[in-house]
């Protein structure tokens, strides 16, 4: 390490468990692959059908940075689950879409989505009527793909529109996270993904780098406005979600507010992030750093209990005191886990700005109050996207003849 500067620790990004390598290598078996605006598609052709689709399942990838891993996206949906194999087996065409640029705004990734939702349209044998969803980001970029379409009258032939705990409300990534990307002095890649276009249109608050302000970034307040104009969702097919959080109203009982997620020390030493307190000027994080001298502290106002809500969990702190220690800090790390999407958010039944939508009991609600037709939360909390017998049967079972 320089004598002169702290390292940098921003070698990472965060991502679930569609982005990251298995333990146990599954082999991807032979595809087509199409190429298209922003993106490009892996064809896996359903058990029984020859010579092109028939009924074909659009799967588009979720948030990271960097173009789609679809090798490792394929086998993340056959981790705990062979959710791919399943559907083949069924008779499924599964399109797995991929972007060239995961943290793209959704207003480019769609055009992705449109040109697939087109071509597999153009390809198709019979007159069965498409699936399309996705992972995460994937499933608002597909929604406002479909809800593009409708409002240029462009035939989609979608009968579903799926959603696998998608932000629809919002995600939540601690704010003295966030501002800690941008504290590390080198350009990085974690600070590229917080800064991102998708970043800033997906999260619910957003921490600005250059006004080291909290609050709706822009892009946010622009995407939000894009989806209002085209409809907010598309109105001919039916549309499902899951959540990979509870809908009991209950999330991680262990993350406390206001309490040390993680203690850092050797490098940025002191630097402490904070579990998300309600109140004003709730401390999120102070950060440290002695090469170049710097501190500073960053505080919330008016937020809800985000880090233990119910919801689809990130390994938020434990990437982080990873990074740290692998360059020579000491991790005293309390809270591996928080919320990413909360249940809520996921399941499209209330914003997440206020404490008692956030922890509502969704179970308890009359089904109308989602935007969805129909939707499912996990029975356990899970990790963000994580591929569960769960919630993919409850999916298959839904699909269109």
């Amino acid at each position: 390490m320089s004598a002169t500067t702290e390292p940098n620790v921003g070698i990472f990004t965060l991502g679930g468990p569609l982005t990251t390598e298995p333990a146990e290598p599954i082999e991807v078996p032979e595809r087509e692959e199409w190429a298209l605006p922003n993106g490009f598609a892996w064809v896996f052709p359903g058990e029984g059908n020859r010579g092109g689709l028939v009924r074909p399942v659009i799967m588009a990838d979720g948030f990271n940075l960097g173009r789609s891993r679809l090798d490792t996206l394929y086998q993340g949906l056959e981790s705990g689950f062979p959710f791919i194999s399943e559907l083949r087996r069924r008779g499924r065409d599964v399109i797995l879409l991929g972007f060239e640029e995961r943290s793209a705004s959704i207003l480019d990734n769609a055009q992705a989505a449109e040109a697939a939702i087109m071509r597999a349209i153009a390809e198709q044998l019979g007159d069965a009527r498409l699936v399309v969803g996705g992972f995460s980001m994937g499933g608002v970029v597909t929604r406002y793909a479909l809800a593009h379409l409708e409002t240029q009258r462009m035939d989609h032939r979608t009968g579903l529109y799926f959603s696998y705990d998608s932000p629809h409300r919002g995600a939540s990534i601690p704010v003295g996270v966030q501002a800690f990307s941008h504290f590390i002095p080198f350009p990085n890649n974690f600070a590229k993904q917080m800064n991102s276009p998708a970043a800033r249109q997906m999260l619910w608050r957003h921490y600005d780098k250059d006004t080291g302000k909290v609050g709706v970034a822009p892009e946010r307040t622009e995407f939000l406005t894009a989806l209002d104009r085209v409809g907010n969702w598309p109105q001919i097919p039916m549309t499902i979600g899951v959540a990979n959080g509870r809908g009991d109203g209950v999330g991680l009982p262990d993350v406390k507010p206001g309490e040390v997620a993680l203690r850092v020390d050797r490098i940025y030493p002191g630097t402490t992030f904070y579990t998300q307190a309600q109140g004003d000027d709730a401390t999120a994080a102070y950060l440290n750093r002695r090469f170049p001298k710097a501190e500073k502290t960053i505080t919330t106002s008016g937020f809800p209990e985000l880090d233990g809500a119910p919801g689809g969990t990130l390994h938020t702190y434990k990437i982080l005191a990873d990074a740290m220690e692998h360059l020579g800090g000491k991790a005293d790390l309390r809270h591996e886990d928080v919320c990413f999407v909360p249940s809520v958010s996921a399941v499209a039944v209330r914003d997440i700005d206020k404490q008692d939508d956030l922890y509502v009991n969704i179970n308890g609600l009359a089904p109308e109050e989602s935007e969805l037709d129909d939707f499912l939360c996990s029975s356990t909390t899970t990790a963000h996207t994580a591929i569960t017998e769960e919630l993919c049967t409850w999916l298959m079972d839904r699909l269109p003849d």
